[in-house]
């Protein structure tokens, strides 16, 4: 399996399953498929155990604790993209970047209103290039990890960035939807 469709898990010193979502942390590397079944199968089961060849312990909440690490991860990689312009925010600098077809994805907020959301997808629609949708975070979750007040629509420019940072937005999807439910019923 491609390994960026893997969470690496170490050892700690005692003897406890650590997530490694930076793939830094040192030791021996225990891979597991990126999503919420595969992780509590191999913490119920043993699996860490066995692969590294020692007793290791794996907390019920395992899983739980990769998703969050995986959306803090994401909002710090958002913060980064601001930082390097490759982030644009509002919704008319958003519409323009979806237009001109530089986009790679729309970043939404989940309490935002749909008719603004609605109207940045068709101008995807009318680029050729639509851009991706995610909507895991609400405005205030976006807000802090930029730095400004009430963020609702951001377009991340399409580039080396944007790929990397899609590889978490991936392995992120494993463990939850990244669109809200309300969102699958709109038009």
């Amino acid at each position: 399996m491609d390994e960026a469709r893997l969470v690496r898990f170490v050892a700690g010193p005692d003897g406890s399953v650590v997530p490694d979502l930076a793939r830094k942390l040192p030791g021996r590397g225990l891979w597991v498929a990126a999503d919420r079944a595969s992780v509590e199968a191999a913490a119920k089961k043993g699996g860490f155990s066995r692969a590294a060849k020692t007793k290791l312990s794996a907390p019920a909440d395992l899983a739980d604790q990769v998703e969050s690490l995986l959306k803090l991860r994401i909002l710090q990689g958002l913060g980064l993209a601001r930082r390097a312009g490759e982030l644009i925010s509002g919704f008319d600098g958003v519409s323009q970047a979806i237009l001109a077809g530089k986009a790679a994805w729309l970043i939404d907020a989940s309490d935002g209103a749909a008719d603004g959301r609605r109207k940045l997808l068709q101008a995807g629609r009318r680029s050729g290039h639509p851009p991706r949708l995610l909507g895991v975070f609400d405005s205030q979750e976006l807000s802090l990890a930029l730095g400004l007040g009430n963020v609702i629509h951001l377009a991340f420019l399409a580039g080396r960035g944007a790929k990397s940072w899609t590889i978490d937005v991936e392995r992120l999807s494993g463990f939850r939807p990244l669109l809200p439910e309300s969102w699958r019923e709109e038009p």
